[in-house]
């Protein structure tokens, strides 16, 4: 279907055509998740889709809707550098779409939401293209995607306890992951939103989260060896998400109910991995 057809949707407020069937439409608007033109991307294919979701037009066709976004989390896995991120990153974001609307209405079955939470995290930690915006590309921003489905995943009433704490410890492997370029994005306040969503649901208790957040606190402290690259690489993503988590524990309208306790362990590891903070007057490292 051409551009100008999409474009005649978009201006008729995104109601669903009647002159192609429904699963014509939904392939097109799935390979237009991969345009390299942020326009057809970001400007019909996405906001159709998740219009389209929350209108209940996919109500009875859910499951096999967030089975065609996981597989496009597969397209061109392990390419850094290239188009293919587009399909998986936005794909990501439209499976969330189909999370939450799981969420609100009870559509999909405990064992396809829990094989869709599977595919994301296997997907987020393999993820090699960690780029955010991308000139005359736009928005790849693979891992805010991947951030945002875990959180829709964390609000589902399928996961307990067992799910939440995997779901902390893929956010942790995922800040904590060799990269060639620190997050600069965004991409820590999503994966600290996404945190916060679990904690929310108040199931995972202190002596769960005080380990992990250990965990994030070790990666934070760590400084490569001087090899050329910037020593940082090493553990500023996981300082960033500290700080990001901070933030948000603290200053959050709805907090979980382990926040002032939670609050002095974070707290706690920043201090560990800011050593210039602990004295008066101590000069910075370089």
């Amino acid at each position: 279907m051409s551009g100008q057809y999409w474009k005649q949707v978009r201006a008729q407020g995104l109601a669903v055509p009647h002159d192609r069937p429904l699963e014509d439409l939904t392939a097109d608007l799935t390979r237009m998740l991969g345009d390299p033109d942020p326009e057809v991307r970001e400007g019909i294919a996405w906001p159709a889709l998740v219009t389209w979701i929350g209108r209940g037009v996919y109500d009875d066709l859910l499951v096999g809707l967030g089975d065609g976004m996981a597989a496009g989390l597969r397209a061109g896995l392990g390419e850094v550098g290239t188009d293919s991120v587009l399909r998986r990153s936005w794909s990501a974001r439209v499976l969330g779409e189909c999370l939450e609307r799981d969420h609100l209405r009870s559509l999909v079955p405990a064992g396809t939401v829990l094989d869709w939470g599977d595919r994301v995290a296997t997907w987020l930690l393999r993820e090699q293209d960690v780029r955010g915006f991308v000139p005359e590309l736009g928005w790849a921003h693979a891992v805010a995607h991947g951030a945002d489905a875990l959180g829709s995943l964390a609000r589902s009433r399928h996961l307990g306890t067992p799910e939440l704490t995997v779901v902390l410890d893929v956010v942790a492997d995922r800040v904590l992951a060799p990269v060639d370029h620190l997050f600069v994005n965004g991409e820590h306040d999503r994966l600290a939103g996404a945190t916060m969503i679990v904690l929310r649901r108040d199931e995972v208790p202190l002596q769960v989260l005080e380990p992990w957040i250990a965990r994030l606190s070790a990666g934070a402290a760590a400084r490569a060896s001087y090899d050329g690259r910037d020593p940082h690489l090493a553990g500023g993503n996981a300082e960033a998400f500290l700080r990001a988590l901070h933030l948000q524990l603290a200053l959050a309208p709805d907090p979980p109910a382990v926040r002032a306790d939670l609050l002095l362990v974070v707290v706690e590891a920043l201090r560990e991995t800011n050593p210039g903070l602990r004295h008066t007057g101590a000069s910075a490292s370089v």
